[in-house]
């Protein structure tokens, strides 16, 4: 056994080849005038491709340079495509190249306020506004922001189904209205907000685009809406400047000059000497309310999408709000500070998801931008949104990768434009920062959002790239109250297939109570619970329920289980693990893996009977599985059942695989059924855990019991490719994968642990070797096996990182084994596997 083990972690080192960089281009001699992209059409130029896919088309500019013209009717607009030439464009470049005519249009609605103003009256206001913005006012913002949000997530209740935009929507208004204007808007207005701004964006696109300003005054039906939606976001904001609800307290910034209605009304204008009069305190206010809403709700609104998609993700950020944001605890700057993992998830977010589908400038003296000459009077545009997703500045742009922000992350400011850059840049960033997080930790600490099938965020774009359609269920992270009754395991492996996993006892990971137990069990660990939410499929439900049914099938049909087995076995929903862990596998390759896994579980509950007891029983079931590895044809029992299923699964892994690949499988399943024997031999001599065998050989002989090892293998039969052998010879990559088989295996043991605890054989379950090792109560080992999940998560994204640098062909299945501990984590949060029989008569 310790050689075969011994031979399965050998790791074979190589000299690494430092990635070739790429010289960059040699500078032009003479300022070029840009090109012009293909396929404009006779009189409409590229405008169909713009508005039939606005993100798609801006994106495919950057192929033909840094600065790219295009035609949109009779106009010619120059898209800058370049991260650093938008950055000297609106720092270097900015007093040559105003606002465009996209904020033109709102300039004749809004007045001239800090967002439409330039020059010496932007510089006079943005010195009034500052104020507002400093960081001695942070810490009331921050107690405002955490108060609004529990107050409003405090009215949610289990099973709500929430329209996700519209909620964040919502919320960011009122927290802006509450912060910045010490007031609170009535229902009415906040609705007839909301109606507005999708008639207010529509008509800012559509008249930025006319040819002729004077079209904006036709009676047309999308200027109509235009200047409806004007005229209610006036009467919504005088609302908020001039009407309070209600005395100051600690939750509302006092009139002691501390509103912002009440900083612009003690300012003086420095151009005339003279007040700030009241369409100017409007002006900004509006300027306030647009941009403290929109952006950041639907920001909050993409934060929450990709939690639900990357679970792992999820589990980390809650890890790190644990540690230094306590549930209840009111943020201060100083504890944000210390939230650099969720700094990076929300950095990831907006880089990802940029709000801005595209804003302009207009040159007006000739400009050079890098190697590009542009005439003066011409229009200038880009995108956020396709500037964040460059594959040169942001490799891998589409997927969610917060780790690419830690240490810097290798990405320059230039880069990362969120806010803008120089004299105009977002007067307050810090503020949105802020709300993001602190939302964010409001929402998840109290409930835990489970998407609905088929509700999914898509992007709806318009000047800003908007999230619409994410509906999620809501299930209590906390204790549910009183009234509501707990469910029984019937009920929650139903609530679970449907998405909302009710819980029971307390979460391994949070220690939290859930709905199942009372709050005065101090160490139940076993609890599923706080999983995190699944990750995205890419499948339909009904495909992976499908082939769920053709798993039972199979297994009757080999003889593995009785009709009368079927139900209980059903209970334990082996198929959702499987496309949790591997959410893009689809048809012939998903029946394989859910079959593995079946089979592989009636295995290990046969090794709860006699074999597990008896050495020799177990080591001839054992022989005849590996030799079947070989081809072998050992005879065993007429009735061996197991072994004419194995012998078709092993066929159908190994069919069209390379004999690299047959090798390496087969090796690591006989390390896999060898424990069976190994541990039978254990407690047939009463070497247990913590008698005789240590914990440290305790985890190597589970490291290979859990199976993980056979899928990280199947990874590669699933994605159709072998691992690069480069990265094969990497020793990080093998202390990766036997991370990830140790965390799969701790996850295992803390929802398990409650029904090992109640065996007659000794069971070999971490949290159980350690109470006898260290002689420390149930739950310091509970707390010991979370810290230890916890670390390992951590020190594999650090290997992933540094792993996916040196060979990136090879990132498919570093992300596997990623989506594999994920899987397991949420499937044993909500199977009934490991559920202990309730005692008391029914």
């Amino acid at each position: 056994m310790n050689l075969l083990t011994d031979a399965l972690l050998a790791e074979t080192r190589k000299r690494i080849v430092p990635p070739r960089t790429t010289p960059p281009p040699a500078p032009t001699s003479r300022p070029a005038v840009p090109p012009l992209a293909p396929g404009a059409l006779p009189g409409l130029g590229h405008a169909a491709a713009l508005l039939r896919d606005p993100l798609g088309f801006l994106g495919s500019l950057s192929r033909y340079g840094g600065v790219v013209r295009i035609r949109l009717g009779p106009r010619t607009v120059c898209v800058v495509t370049d991260a650093r030439l938008v950055h000297t464009l609106l720092v270097a470049r900015a007093h040559d190249c105003p606002r465009g005519a996209v904020q033109d249009t709102l300039k004749t609605a809004f007045g001239d306020g800090l967002l439409m103003s330039e020059g010496q009256a932007h510089r006079d206001r943005r010195r009034i506004i500052q104020p507002a913005f400093g960081p001695d006012r942070m810490a009331e913002y921050l107690a405002v922001m955490h108060h609004v949000t529990e107050e409003r997530a405090g009215r949610w209740r289990p099973g709500q189904v929430l329209d996700v935009a519209k909620e964040m929507n919502h919320l960011a208004l009122e927290i802006v209205t509450r912060s910045l204007f010490g007031a609170r808007l009535s229902e009415d207005a906040t609705l007839a907000f909301h109606r507005a701004l999708p008639d207010l964006v529509k008509g800012q696109i559509v008249q930025s685009l006319y040819p002729h300003p004077a079209f904006a005054r036709l009676p047309l039906p999308v200027n109509r809406r235009f200047d409806a939606a004007v005229r209610v976001l006036n009467r919504v904001v005088d609302q908020a400047v001039n009407r309070r609800s209600g005395p100051p307290g600690p939750q509302t910034p006092t009139e002691r000059g501390g509103t912002l209605p009440a900083l612009l009304r003690a300012a003086t204008d420095p151009a005339t000497g003279r007040p700030l009069t009241e369409a100017d305190v409007r002006s900004e206010a509006i300027t306030m309310f647009g941009a403290g809403t929109e952006t950041v709700s639907t920001t909050l609104t993409w934060l929450l999408d990709e939690l639900l998609r990357h679970p792992e993700v999820e589990a980390r950020l809650l890890a790190e709000l644990d540690e230094h944001l306590p549930a209840g605890t009111v943020p201060t700057p100083e504890a944000l500070a210390r939230l650099t993992y969720t700094r990076s998830v929300t950095q990831e977010v907006v880089r990802l998801h940029a709000p801005n589908a595209f804003l302009m400038r207009t040159a007006r003296v000739p400009v050079e931008l890098g190697p590009y000459r542009v005439p003066a009077g011409t229009e200038l545009l880009y995108s956020l949104t396709a500037l964040h997703r460059d594959p040169v500045r942001h490799p891998e742009p589409l997927a969610f990768r917060p780790e690419r922000w830690q240490d810097a992350g290798g990405v320059g400011r230039p880069s990362f434009l969120p806010f803008g850059a120089g004299k105009h840049k977002c007067i307050g960033e810090a503020f949105a920062w802020a709300e993001l997080t602190v939302a964010a930790a409001a929402i998840l600490r109290r409930w835990r959002p489970v998407a609905l099938p088929g509700s999914r965020a898509r992007e709806v774009v318009w000047t800003t790239v908007q999230a619409q359609g994410l509906r999620v269920r809501l299930a209590p992270r906390t204790a549910v109250p009183a009234e509501v009754p707990a469910a029984t395991p019937a009920a929650r492996r139903a609530t679970a297939v449907d998405g909302a996993r009710a819980t029971a006892a307390r979460c391994p990971f949070t220690a939290a109570p859930t709905a199942a137990a009372p709050a005065s069990s101090p160490t139940a660990p076993t609890a599923p619970t706080a999983a995190p939410a699944a990750p995205a499929r890419h499948r339909a439900p009904a495909e992976l329920h499908a082939s769920a049914e053709r798993h039972a099938d199979w297994a009757v049909r080999h003889g593995l289980l009785t009709p009368d087995e079927l139900p209980g076995y059903r209970a334990y929903a082996l198929h959702e693990l499987i496309g949790q862990a591997f959410p893009a596998v689809r048809g012939a390759e998903l029946d394989l893996l859910i079959d593995m896994l079946g089979w592989f579980t009636i295995l290990d509950d046969r090794f709860d009977g006699p074999p597990g007891r008896h050495p020799a029983e177990a080591r001839a079931l054992v022989d005849r599985l590996t030799a079947a590895l070989d081809g072998g044809d050992t005879a065993g029992p007429a009735d061996d059942r197991l072994l004419t299923a194995w012998r078709e699964l092993w066929a159908r892994q190994s069919d069209s695989m390379p004999a690299t690949w047959r090798t390496r499988a087969a090796q690591e399943w006989r390390a896999c059924l060898a424990t069976f024997p190994a541990e039978a031999e254990h407690r047939a001599r009463g070497t247990v855990p913590a008698l005789a065998l240590g914990l440290a050989d305790t985890m190597r002989l589970r490291r290979h019991g859990s199976c993980v090892y056979p899928f990280m293998n199947i990874l590669e039969r699933v994605h159709g490719a072998e691992i690069p052998a480069a990265l094969y010879a990497e020793p990080a990559l093998h202390r990766l994968r036997a991370n990830t088989a140790d965390a799969a295996t701790l996850i295992n043991d803390l929802y398990s642990l409650e029904r090992e605890e109640r065996q007659s054989a000794a069971a070999f379950n971490t949290v159980l070797t350690l109470q006898r090792i260290r002689g420390c109560t149930r739950g310091r080992a509970v707390r010991a096996v979370r810290t230890r999940v916890s670390r390992l998560r951590q020190e594999n994204e650090a290997l992933r990182r540094e792993l996916g640098r040196r060979h990136p062909a090879g990132r498919w299945y570093l992300d596997g084994t990623r989506e594999l501990v994920a899987g397991v984590h949420l499937w044993t949060s909500t199977s009934d596997r490991y559920l202990v029989p309730d005692p008391r008569p029914r």
